[in-house]
């Protein structure tokens, strides 16, 4: 299996980007907001989903772990495959699927490409009552993340989620009030605030 490639970008196409790696070209097709990061010529990382069919093998690249995870998790919910997976997370970054989760927001869903009415509602019920993606590399908050780190609002919120959880909140619950409480931030604000935020959230 292959998880990463670390090379130089030899081509960018409508949905996929060819990777030189020391000579061997890899063909990995991506969400559009990968591709965009991508520069013909420059270096670039990607972390890879294997998809092995009896008459190909498919490679799915992501600028990070964790959307590499989200991308597998996604896939655990009927009626998601790979390329409904791939609209859902070029509509929404990791930090704002799980809010929509938290939230159970269809129409946040139904925003994706090849997400209608009935599969948003199915992906806003189902995957709240799902624990979060596992990635390889390390798990924090119930999200898969890097090694290196991630964001600093991502931090924060797990943080949050954590303290709510340990205070004896179910998890879904402070998901909910976490989502609910970093919008009343104009900026990503730090775990204390966001800790505070949520308990009024919970206590409404």
């Amino acid at each position: 299996m292959i998880g990463s490639l670390n090379g130089v970008v030899a081509a960018v196409g409508e949905d996929t980007a060819l990777i030189d790696v020391n000579g061997v070209g890899y063909v990995v097709q991506a969400a559009g907001r990968t591709l965009a990061r991508l520069t013909v010529g420059a270096p670039a990382k990607l972390f890879i989903e294997t998809h092995v069919r009896e008459d190909a093998i498919r490679l799915f690249g992501f600028s990070s772990e964790e959307e590499r995870a989200w991308f597998a998790h996604l896939q655990t919910i009927p009626g998601v495959g790979a390329k409904v997976a791939l609209g859902i997370l070029d509509a929404m970054p990791p930090e704002v699927l799980a809010d929509a989760i938290a939230l159970q927001d269809k129409a946040a869903f139904a925003r994706a490409n090849g997400v209608g009415p009935k599969l948003a509602a199915r992906l806003a019920t189902e995957l709240t009552g799902k624990a979060g993606p596992k990635g390889f590399f390390s798990i924090a908050g119930g999200a898969a993340r890097t090694a290196s780190a991630a964001p600093a609002a991502n931090g924060a919120r797990a943080e949050a989620v954590s303290a709510l959880v340990n205070l004896g909140i179910d998890q879904s619950s402070a998901a909910r009030a976490v989502a609910n409480a970093a919008k009343q931030f104009a900026a990503d604000a730090p775990a204390p605030e966001l800790i505070r935020a949520a308990l009024k959230e919970v206590s409404r």
